[in-house]
């Protein structure tokens, strides 16, 4: 175990006594490798923005996070932990309140606060440490870094602070959890400003699942391209929407699709594969 490392009891209050605009780069969906957040006072990467683990009961996994400061000045730092939620239209909600399973209680942080001169790096450490009694589950939270160096930006003749955080996301399997994924239904819908097929998907298990799959999909007019289910998480427990979309190369525009669709191919999460073979019509 790392001393003197912060537990959840000893996080300092999150009250700043002003008006905090949040900017907040969360990157559940995230296939890049660094995460950003950028103001005056506060200029980081982060990497990983987010950790995929297993961890055994009873044991102590540690992990590093690797925060850039690519500001001019030496930058100030907060480092606390959330629980969250993933709501249905896939925004998410922060909580610095204990949520009722939460597993922030086995979270050690490597300190509570960190200066980072111009143009350095900090290896920050955080370390996970379930019971040895933890019956199979998944462990997720939220490490938040925010600045402590707000802006002042006027607006509408007011004047208040606007700084910046960055969540990186962290589930931690504990045994043998793994999801359970099922498909309930399918059908056309509205997503991501188009009209896309989509998949409605429950997870019976114990850990977080996302699909993944080598999917074609063939419309009215003839047209062949290759499709994708997206990356969002389906958490235990929960029913969410995926939609399956067509994959285009950057700078590229999608095809319009002309209904009917038949999409083919096989769908997959983790170890589990099914083939699908569906028609989709308005």
């Amino acid at each position: 175990m790392l001393h003197p490392f912060t537990r959840l009891s000893d996080r300092l209050n999150p009250s700043h006594g002003f008006f905090w605009l949040a900017l907040v780069t969360f990157v559940l969906q995230a296939t890049l490798w660094a995460s950003q957040a950028l103001a005056q006072g506060f200029a980081a990467y982060i990497s990983p923005p987010r950790f995929e683990l297993n961890v055994k009961a009873g044991q102590t996994l540690r992990q590093v996070i690797d925060i850039q400061h690519v500001g001019t000045e030496s930058g100030n730092f907060r480092v606390y932990t959330n629980d969250w939620t993933y709501r249905a239209d896939n925004t998410v909600a922060f909580s610095d309140a204990l949520a009722a399973d939460s597993c922030r209680p086995w979270v050690a942080l490597e300190r509570r606060e960190l200066t980072i001169s111009p143009a350095s790096r900090y290896r920050f450490r955080f370390e996970i440490s379930p019971p040895a009694d933890t019956p199979a589950r998944e462990c997720r939270f939220a490490i938040m870094i925010e600045g402590l160096d707000p802006a002042r930006v006027t607006q509408d003749n007011l004047n208040f602070p606007v700084g910046g955080r960055i969540a990186v996301i962290v589930y931690a399997v504990v045994g043998d959890a793994a999801p359970q994924l099922e498909i309930l239904k399918s059908r056309v819908a509205q997503a991501n400003a188009q009209q896309l097929p989509v998949l409605e998907v429950r997870n019976v298990g114990n850990a977080h699942g996302r699909m993944d799959g080598f999917l074609t999909g063939k419309d009215a007019s003839g047209l062949e391209f290759e499709m994708a289910p997206a990356d969002s998480p389906i958490l235990p427990g929960e029913t969410r929407l995926i939609a399956i979309s067509p994959v285009v190369g950057e700078g590229k525009t999608p095809p319009v699709i002309q209904y009917p669709l038949t999409v083919k191919g096989t769908l997959e999460w983790g170890t589990q594969r099914i083939p699908l073979e569906q028609r989709f019509a308005p």
